[in-house]
């Protein structure tokens, strides 16, 4: 279908729409408001489609070697992001991303046409899936770029020619599969999976990069010309996980936490829910606690019911580890020096990815359980929610009195607090057949399946890591 065409289709739809304004659209059944912003939403698409071309043609008129007589600079522009954001009226920021998926979409169709003289396949760059996905509408541009961007260019080593062409397959492996997941997940978080994905085909350059976030490093404060004092801290991959965790765990029962049975952290907990500063407000005091009180600090008295820390999930002989929280690679030279500082605990888990079983002994899952459970799920595993492992509460698939429910792990599942209340107030169920894939079930409506939001999920059905 091509682009005038699409375009033509969704607005046919919208005409279906007897008027069109503030007062009609506000007075919109639910079924109706919903309807009508999914058809704007993909009239929105397939405008992002025409300008993502336009944009990556506009960019090869107007490439550097052409001097003076590109298509920009005939125009008054240095290049084409500026033509492409005066033209669309956006940041210059989206002017860049669609100049860079321009230039891919321009780039496939170009080594379509060479047809070069080895296999068909391997004419194609890495990014075809995503340029596809781009142009049939599966993917919005945003989702494209995240995908794009957050896999980057294979290695090429000089000289290492059929290295280089399985790192090329590798990343068109990677690329379908987080075109799978765009229907579950953000933007953000589809960059933050490509990142890990491909933190975990190129180890050494995941190491490269982490080290150079790690020598970006930097604090800085000054006074503005009103007299307010500011602050800017660049972190390094450790320092933010650690910065991270202390504000979770503090905030935590403001953010949706899990449920505290003691009624002593109870109560503090709901005394957090009530306090009237703002959690910015919050989050600064209780930096400035941390400062004050140093590294020996009692840790309830500061962090409140629970003590913050990083950890850091390793399988065995694999050269990366990953932050349990968020997933973000860590290089084996790091996970060394985070094994010296605070020691390890192992959790077995079988070929599918299940953790192993431990039995009826007590209802509540113990802490390796929980573990266990943050390494297979990754946090909330209910669809489109982002919470962390840290957030989550452990749910018995099968119901403790109703269903004799085992507190074994293949019979557990990490949720958030939210979604644990919504789906035992809401009749919903989580079902699994053995160590198969989990489902979820509505009261009304076709199984979902539930997809775990771990970064190791891809060592289950991995692409082929770069050579």
């Amino acid at each position: 279908m091509d682009f005038l065409t699409d375009l033509a289709q969704r607005v046919d739809a919208i005409d279906a729409f007897t008027a069109v304004d503030v007062a009609s659209v506000s007075a919109f059944t639910d079924e109706d408001v919903v309807r009508f912003m999914a058809l704007g939403a993909a009239l929105a698409k397939a405008g992002q489609r025409m300008q993502t071309l336009a944009a990556g043609v506009v960019a090869s008129r107007s490439a550097r070697e052409v001097g003076h007589g590109g298509l920009a600079q005939s125009r008054g522009h240095r290049n084409a992001v500026t033509l492409v954001q005066e033209l669309s009226g956006s940041t210059r920021a989206e002017a860049v991303k669609h100049v860079r998926l321009g230039e891919a979409l321009l780039e496939a169709v170009l080594a379509e046409r060479a047809q070069v003289e080895i296999e068909p396949e391997r004419a194609a760059p890495w990014h075809a899936p995503i340029d596809a996905a781009l142009l049939d509408g599966t993917a919005s541009t945003s989702q494209a770029d995240a995908i794009l961007r957050g896999l980057a260019e294979p290695p090429v080593e000089p000289g290492a020619e059929t290295a280089a062409v399985d790192a090329v397959d590798a990343w068109r492996v990677a690329a379908e599969q987080l075109l799978g997941e765009v229907g579950s997940l953000t933007v953000e978080d589809l960059a933050a999976a490509a990142r890990q994905v491909r933190d975990r085909l190129d180890p050494a350059g995941a190491e490269a990069r982490y080290l150079a976030r790690h020598e970006a490093r930097s604090f800085t404060m000054w006074t503005d010309a009103g007299g307010v004092h500011h602050g800017r801290i660049r972190f390094d991959d450790h320092g933010h996980a650690w910065v991270r965790t202390i504000v979770d765990a503090a905030l935590r029962p403001r953010r949706g936490g899990p449920r505290f049975v003691d009624p002593a952290e109870q109560q503090k907990a709901q005394q957090l829910v009530e306090d009237p500063r703002t959690n910015e407000q919050l989050t600064y005091d209780l930096i400035m606690d941390v400062l004050r009180a140093g590294a020996t600090a009692d840790a309830e008295t500061v962090f409140g019911t629970r003590q913050a820390g990083v950890r850091v999930v390793v399988v065995k002989d694999d050269p990366v580890g990953h932050y349990e929280d968020g997933g973000d690679a860590v290089p084996a030279a790091a996970v060394q020096q985070q094994v010296c500082a605070t020691g390890t605990v192992d959790v077995v888990i079988d070929p599918a990815g299940n953790p192993l079983d431990v039995g009826r002994e007590q209802r509540p899952f113990t802490p390796k359980q929980r573990i266990a459970l943050a390494v297979r799920d990754g946090g909330c595993v209910w669809p489109n929610c982002t919470l962390p492992a840290s957030y989550c509460e452990a749910h018995h698939i099968d119901e403790w009195h109703a269903h004799d429910g085992r507190t074994d792990l293949d019979r557990g599942v990490l949720l958030c607090r939210h979604h644990h209340m919504n789906l035992h107030h809401h009749r919903y169920r989580i079902r699994r057949d053995g160590h198969g894939p989990l489902t979820l079930h509505p009261p009304d409506g076709p199984p979902i399946p539930l997809r775990s939001k771990s970064p190791l999920r891809w060592l289950w059905d991995p692409p082929p890591r770069a050579a």
